[in-house]
């Protein structure tokens, strides 16, 4: 190791500290947390096997599986994988051979969703249906009760025969055993509810019973629910009652359990400021006995250092970066941490694939879950790579084509790559994109790929590479409106130049992705809250639990004054913003109504005027006044290029925006870009 790398690694001692737990010993602090990623639904073991196995040779420390049912009535779906027979103990075997051939320790969290089961069978402790879920539970009596328990246990020693290390029990985010915890949810009067310490025997009773299966030598990880962020979720007293009752039951550590699924307080989104629940696991660690993890919005190798340097945890967990880059460890220990693929926390591939049941992926790394379809190889033939624009589908393509040995030049107009990236990075609360940028200027300089920056790429001067892949992108569409040419009347790009005036007053037409993307752009007044974590949790009403139920401010939050009063509109007539992601698009649109922004549906746009828009809906004329009006009404591709390398006689490829602007963003244009350099 040189020099410079053994100073890099030094930079991170505590991340790569081992953790004796007594039994066994957890090579680092790093955990990979538990992920839904449907891969253990297709049956193809092997390719789970190898979805964790890249993770491990990656170098995480441990482990921690999606959650596998305990039972088909605590099935997150009406088929969710779990440990049910012996042929599923021969498949997790598969996995867990896998994992240690690498040395990483691996647990598999066993998840009874209680009330959040989508389906008809799904159980509770009392029939409160779950504002996420159009069932509601049957109320179990006591021997239903003792059965889920006996079922947990039972799992958790199949996961032992299996070959598992250890095993997280699910008690957080509202789901089955959480769900005891609180009156809103448990309602019963008998010895399972009731006071606190009746209410808790469930979590308690089901942690005694897995360590009497499992033995005193197995990992028992409890996901512990920290913060509810639910109104009248545990106390801090209540949490701390059940830590220690937990603690004498046999757990091993605690993971950290950050609001339940229907709480509407965003707690992994991008908008989210890194490591923004921190400062609840240094609550408990104050008091612990046994070692505990910290979690959510932690996507960096420094973030997990300083964490566990100021004595937040004992390990750190990051579950969507190892999404992202398999090799988050070892490139952290070998001095590589710049060459890391950073999580966004965008959820467009990961959790909004899950909540619509497809196989998860990442934005970043369509590989993820895909390792055994898509592989990057060495090419056989090399050749001379020529790609004309570095928006993310040029990128994807020209990281992926040096990566098979091709030899790369990467043209751009502009001074910077990024193309539409380097725009999203303008936005409030998309501060992350601006880390992704960094990373692929850093993997260009590191792969070797010739950047000519300020360049025009022509036919001419790509008639010379032997192959050429087009992906100039998109341009704002001109939607021809009357009085679109007055003085007043920016596109989306122009808006935000950074010289541009705007004034006090903004109408938006257009209401898609980059509508809701400009109207935060344009009300928000100073640094962004994702930038200051006091801020956003007075925003939100994160308060401490200590004082309020639940971290829960009864205030609701207290949004700060916007900068402008804007108006969004679309021509649909229909709900604004239910193209935006299934699992981030109800906080924008929370976020924008707080701060006053009109939204308007069904508007005809009848003529711009110097001092407003005028538009009908229903048949009724209204006038918007405005300063401005920006338009977000679409895009189209820019493949001119195209036309002018056939009159060559050359053919190109096409990827992202050039290649279609329908159904257009930067997952699938990464996706393309990837999967086309795998071809050449």
């Amino acid at each position: 190791m040189n020099p410079t790398r053994e100073r890099d690694h030094k930079s991170f001692p505590r991340l790569l500290e081992p953790l004796d737990v007594g039994f066994a010993v957890i090579r680092n602090r790093s955990v990979m947390g538990s992920m839904h990623t449907g891969l253990e639904e297709t049956g193809d073991w092997a390719r789970v096997a190898e979805f964790y196995a890249e993770r491990a040779r990656g170098g995480v420390g441990l482990i921690v599986t999606g959650g596998m049912a305990p039972n088909k009535e605590g099935a997150v779906f009406p088929g969710s994988a779990g440990l049910f027979s012996d042929k599923d103990v021969a498949s997790h075997r598969m996995v867990t051979r896998r994992v240690h051939e690498y040395g990483s320790m691996i647990a598999m969290q066993i998840l009874h969703a209680g009330r959040y089961a989508y389906g008809r069978e799904c159980v509770a402790p009392s029939p409160v249906r779950s504002p996420i879920s159009p069932y509601v539970p049957h109320e179990l009596d006591s021997a239903g009760i003792e059965k889920q328990i006996r079922d947990i246990a039972e799992s958790a020693s199949r996961a032992r025969e299996a070959g598992y290390d250890g095993i997280e029990i699910m008690g957080s985010e509202g789901y089955f055993l959480n769900q005891f915890l609180v009156t809103r949810t448990n309602k019963r009067t008998d010895s399972w509810g009731g006071s606190f310490e009746a209410r808790m025997r469930a979590p308690v009773e089901t942690t005694r019973r897995v360590r009497a299966a499992v033995g005193e030598d197995f990992i028992l990880i409890f996901r512990l629910s920290l913060i509810d962020l639910v109104p009248d979720g545990s106390s801090w007293d209540e949490v701390m009652l059940l830590a220690s009752a937990l603690e004498d039951a046999g757990a091993t550590m605690f993971n950290s359990g950050i609001g339940w699924h229907e709480s509407r307080i965003p707690t992994i989104a991008t908008s989210v400021p890194k490591s923004a629940f921190a400062w609840v696991t240094a609550k408990l660690k104050r008091t612990a006995r046994i070692p505990v993890i910290a979690t959510n919005r932690i996507n960096s190798p420094e973030a997990a250092e300083t964490l566990l340097a100021e004595g937040c945890a004992d390990l750190v967990s990051m579950a969507r970066p190892f999404l992202a880059d398999s090799e988050f460890v070892n490139k952290a220990a070998t001095g590589r941490a710049p060459l890391i693929a950073p999580c966004i926390a965008c959820n467009q591939a990961c959790l909004d694939h899950t909540f619509t049941r497809r196989i998860s992926t990442c934005l970043v790394n369509p590989r993820a879950c895909h390792e055994t379809d898509l592989v990057i190889s060495k090419a056989t033939a090399l050749k001379s790579v020529a790609i004309a624009g570095s928006g993310p589908g040029g990128l994807s393509a020209a990281l992926t084509a040096a990566a098979r040995g091709h030899r790369v030049t990467l043209f751009e107009r502009a001074e910077r790559i990024g193309g539409q990236l380097r725009l999203a990075a303008k936005i409030p609360g998309k501060e992350e994109f601006t880390g992704l940028l960094a990373w692929y200027e850093a993997m260009i300089e590191d792969l070797g790929i010739e950047l000519k920056s300020e360049t025009e790429a022509t036919a001419a001067t790509l008639a010379e590479f032997g192959e050429i892949i087009v992906a100039t992108g998109v341009v704002p569409r001109n939607p021809g409106l009357a009085g679109q040419e007055r003085s007043n009347v920016l596109n989306y790009q122009e808006a935000l130049a950074d010289d541009a005036e705007i004034g006090k007053r903004v109408a938006i037409l257009g209401a898609g992705g980059i509508g809701f993307d400009m109207a935060e752009y344009l009300i928000c007044a100073g640094r962004s809250t994702t930038l200051d974590l006091e801020r956003w949790r007075t925003e939100w009403g994160v308060a401490d639990p200590e004082v309020h139920r639940g971290g829960l401010d009864p205030g609701g939050g207290a949004p700060g004054l916007p900068r402008r009063q804007v108006s969004l509109m679309q021509r649909k007539p229909e709900k604004l913003g239910r193209s935006l992601g299934k699992t981030t698009g109800w906080i924008i649109r929370s976020s924008l109504l707080k701060k006053g922004v009109r939204m308007i549906s069904g508007a005809t746009y009848l003529d711009i005027e110097e001092n407003g828009v005028r538009i009908s809906r229903s048949g009724m004329e209204e006038f918007v006044e405005a300063d401005n009006i920006v338009l977000c009404t679409g895009q189209v591709s820019d493949n001119s290029l195209i036309g002018e390398l056939a009159k060559i006689g050359r053919k190109a490829h096409l990827v992202g925006g050039a290649n279609s602007s329908v159904g257009l963003d930067a997952k699938l244009a990464v996706d393309q870009g990837t999967r086309l350099a795998c071809l050449l």
